[in-house]
């Protein structure tokens, strides 16, 4: 038996009777008991950092993280209902150049232009 697989050998033998004493002892309450103890108390404090960073920065006169998020959800929906409008222009733009070359409106171009409303959903203040 050469020198590797005498210690492959060993190695084995080592990690399963390691595996078999971590997976008990993961599984006991001693350690998941303060485990999930310092968790929570944890996340409390996360939640508590968060509430004093907003009222820090919003004493501040400053955007806190929740205005950020709200100013990029409404620049998220403008750009939806600017793709829209631009997709509308195109298929107006290309009705138009058919009706001058004297050409029948196309399928996709009835009503392009005339009142037909956007998917986007009205702004609500």
């Amino acid at each position: 038996m050469s020198g590797w697989d005498l210690w492959k050998q060993g190695f084995d033998a080592w990690e399963d009777t390691t595996a078999r004493l971590l997976e008990t002892w993961l599984r006991s309450p001693l350690l998941l008991e303060p485990s999930g103890a310092v968790l929570s108390a944890t996340m409390r404090l996360k939640a508590a950092s968060d509430q004093a960073a907003a009222a820090f920065w919003g004493a501040l006169g400053l955007p806190t993280k929740r205005d950020q998020e709200r100013t990029l959800h409404a620049l998220n929906q403008l750009e939806s209902r600017l793709l829209d409008l631009e997709a509308r222009l195109e298929t107006a733009a290309a009705a138009g150049a058919a009706l001058t070359a004297g050409g029948a409106p196309t399928a996709g171009a009835a009503g392009a232009g005339r009142g037909v409303r956007s998917k986007a959903p009205a702004r609500r203040t």
